[in-house]
Parts: C-alpha cells; sequence; structure tokens
C-alpha cells in the first residue's frame, strides 16, 4: 500500500498551470510515479509514455494485461509530431476538427514512447484531450502521458473521483479531483494507418461526425474477435463488467418483465438498466435504475458507466438491459454494454 494523496481541483480556474496542486501532481509524473486525472471522457492513469517504469505501475496498479496498448495523451499537435511520423493530410485534419476531444487516432511511432505503451506494435494511439485539468497537468509535465482509464482492469470506467479512491486509493501516488467528466464512454480510436481509416473502438466522436471530415471509414471486425494483438484499448479483454451477471433485451419492456418475473420466483435479486422514458414500467425488479433519456442519447453515455457502479452497490444478481440504435454515439453505447454483458444477449 502507498499513500494516496487527493487533490482537489476546479476545473474553470483560469491558469490552472500556476496551480500548485497540478504542479506537484505534474512532478509526480516527472518522477515516474502514477497519477489519475479528469479528462472529458473518463478518468484516466497516467504515467510518464516514454518509461517502462511508469507504465509498469499503470499495468500493475490496475492489474491490467500488458498485451494491450494504451493510449498517449499529449497537450499540443507538437508533441504529436515528437512521437509520431509519417502523419497524412486526412489525419491533420481530423485533428483540427476534433482536437482536443474525444478522438484518438492511430499513428506509426517514433522510437521513444516506451513499448509497453504499444504492447511492442509499430504504431501508437494519442490523443488530446479536452479537460483543462488534463491539458494543465500534460502541459507542466511536458511530456506525453500515457492514461488508461483509472480503475482495476474489467471494471466500469470511473466518470467521479470517488470510483477512482473505490478501485485504486492505496495503489497509485495521487487522484486529482475534478468533478464529474463529461461525454461518459472513452474516446472514438480510428485506425490511421488504413486505408480507408478504421474505428477500433467507437466512443465520443460518432462515425458519422468521422465520415462527415473524411469520407469513407469502416469499422474493424476485430472489436469482435479477440484471436489477435489488439491495436487499441477495449478490443480483446471483457471491458466495463459490473459483479453481476449482465444481459442485453433487444425485444424490450415485455420480454425484460417476464425475465424479471422468473428470476424472482427463483430467488433472484434483479436489476434493470433502462432509461427515463420507461423505468416506472419494471414493478417487479427489485433495482430499477435510469441511465438516461432514450430521446437523448448523450446521457445515456454520460451516465452508463454511473450506473453500472450502482448495481454494484445494489448487489443485485442479474441485470437485464435494454438496448440502443447502434449509430451515432449509440455505437459507442452499445459497444460498451455488449462487452458488460460479455457479448450475453436474450433474443
Amino acid at each position: 500500500m502507498v499513500e494516496t494523496k487527493i487533490w482537489q481541483v476546479d476545473r474553470t480556474e483560469r491558469h490552472l498551470e500556476n496551480n500548485p496542486m497540478i504542479i506537484e501532481a505534474a512532478e509526480i509524473l516527472r518522477q515516474n510515479d502514477v497519477v489519475a486525472f479528469p479528462t472529458e471522457t473518463v478518468y484516466g492513469l497516467g504515467g510518464n509514455a516514454k518509461s517502462d517504469e511508469a507504465i509498469q505501475r499503470i499495468y500493475t496498479a490496475k492489474g491490467r494485461p500488458s498485451d494491450n496498448p494504451l493510449i498517449v495523451h499529449v497537450a499540443s499537435k507538437d508533441q504529436v509530431d515528437a512521437i509520431c511520423t509519417d502523419i497524412t493530410p486526412l489525419a491533420r485534419k481530423l485533428m483540427n476538427a476534433f482536437w482536443p476531444g474525444p478522438l484518438t487516432l492511430v499513428l506509426p511511432k517514433r522510437g521513444d514512447i516506451s513499448t509497453r505503451v504499444t504492447a511492442g506494435l509499430s504504431t501508437v494511439a494519442v490523443r488530446m484531450p479536452n479537460d483543462p485539468i488534463a491539458r494543465a497537468i500534460i502541459s507542466v509535465a511536458n511530456l506525453p502521458i500515457a492514461a488508461p482509464s483509472a480503475n482495476l482492469s474489467g471494471k466500469p470506467s470511473p466518470t467521479l473521483a470517488k470510483h477512482v479512491i473505490e478501485d485504486l486509493n492505496g495503489k497509485i501516488a495521487g487522484i486529482v479531483d475534478g468533478g464529474a467528466t463529461g461525454v461518459g464512454v472513452e474516446s472514438t480510436v480510428l485506425d490511421c494507418t488504413t486505408t480507408p481509416f478504421t474505428i477500433l473502438r467507437p466512443g465520443g466522436i460518432s462515425k458519422e461526425q468521422l465520415i462527415d471530415v473524411v469520407g469513407l471509414v469502416s469499422d474493424d471486425p476485430a472489436l469482435t474477435r479477440t484471436d489477435q494483438t489488439p491495436k487499441a484499448p477495449g478490443m480483446k479483454y471483457k471491458h466495463y463488467a459490473p459483479k453481476a451477471l449482465m444481459y442485453m433485451v433487444p425485444k424490450g419492456k415485455e420480454t425484460i418483465q417476464a425475465l424479471v418475473n422468473h428470476d424472482k420466483e427463483h430467488g433472484q435479486r434483479v436489476g434493470v438498466l433502462t432509461t427515463d422514458e420507461n423505468v416506472h414500467r419494471y414493478l417487479n425488479a427489485d433495482v430499477v435504475i435510469s441511465c438516461g433519456e432514450r430521446a437523448q442519447l448523450s446521457t445515456v453515455a454520460h451516465q452508463l458507466y454511473q450506473t453500472l457502479r450502482e448495481f454494484d452497490e445494489a448487489n443485485v444478481d442479474v441485470i437485464y438491459s435494454e438496448t440502443f440504435p447502434d449509430e451515432g454515439i449509440g455505437q459507442a453505447i452499445m459497444n460498451r454494454l455488449s462487452k458488460a454483458a460479455a457479448g450475453r444477449i436474450i433474443e
């Protein structure tokens, strides 16, 4: 166990680079230790992307498989040129359109990034976060920062500092508490070394938004395969999972209610993941939690991981989840639900 420092920082504060808590967190990163901090997507666990020692500390704290690559976070486009090579005009067009923001680009890497970051691949995943706290820490540290989600591997990603504390207190050097994150699901990961560019992980920037900027993009079939080295986080292992068995139920309300009734008769404690529009419909379930408005899927994305953690707190045995349109931000929501349910679906 180590002492984990917790700093509370107001992201609306001007000149965050001068905040002594930001400076202290950045100095810890420069010493090759690890610190959790908010981004606009989820909380990240940051470490010096050039340091094998720092990256090993990330893997150890999370219990994360070392063949699962990490995303490198930068504070400026100049840092990208220092760690990537052969950046195409189309890739730069995406940077100009969506950075800072929840888009990660997979690009050919230069040699000074730790091979533990890239899982031995010749590419590196890189993004510029839109959260002012994240960018201030990276800027003051003056390092590229590798930062997967700041949770124990396999658990729902953290959208509040309290989630990081629950998972990693005593395992990391510090946690910067900047309040709730915004998007709520991780960044979109786009492989820019293929023709056309390929979505490796759907996220905060939709496929439709990418097409508007660069034309055709494809979905990587490896999103549903586990027999190869992943090129991006979230491709290979079970992710985002609550403690209870979880099932997706595309047929909706009547089928879910029948499943609830059946499991209740057999002594199970049952949860239902739904939306504001349907939260009143599941009368017999032990725990019914809305993760947002079906009419506004950004609210579902924002609250999804918090909802999964609430089911853990409620100690349910099984969770039945409604499903969502697989387009726009819905593609990211369905990707995360599928992984949380380990692909279990009741047709």
